[in-house]
């Protein structure tokens, strides 16, 4: 027997991807690049010795690096990535990142345990979830 109502609320912490790609600020847009596709992932959280300081994204290199003619082997990671790192608390729910997310007109968001970047969720994962499990 089905149970009419709301769709169900799966926290981001099943959602998320928990392995965490990371590079570093004074790396270049071509090594951020060879990284994303090698990871075959959208973005990277950008840190050092554990402190994450921003996000790179495809859009962040395509819109802030190459469409304004920055060298990718010369402009660094720092140039271009989004900061602060926006984040959001892995106990929160689909719907509340998929409105941090319009909120701030990005695609990827970090996800947080008691402070400390536990993954990153996509906006493709949403999309994943309310297909599987229901609509906004």
């Amino acid at each position: 027997m089905a149970i009419q109502g709301r769709p169900i609320q799966r926290p981001l912490a099943v959602m998320m991807c928990r392995t965490l790609c990371t590079i570093g600020p004074d790396a270049t847009l071509l090594e951020a690049a060879k990284l994303m596709r090698d990871a075959k992932v959208g973005a990277l959280l950008v840190g050092e010795r554990g402190h994450y300081s921003g996000l790179v994204s495809e859009s962040d290199l395509v819109r802030k690096g190459l469409a304004e003619s920055r060298s990718a082997e010369e402009t660094l990671v720092r140039a271009v990535m989004s900061s602060p790192l926006l984040s959001i608390e892995s106990a929160s729910s689909a719907h509340e990142a998929s409105e941090k997310m319009a909120e701030h007109g990005i695609r990827h968001l970090a996800v947080s345990d008691d402070g400390q970047i536990v993954g990153i969720l996509s906006v493709r994962d949403l999309l994943r979830y309310f297909k599987n499990w229901g609509g906004l």
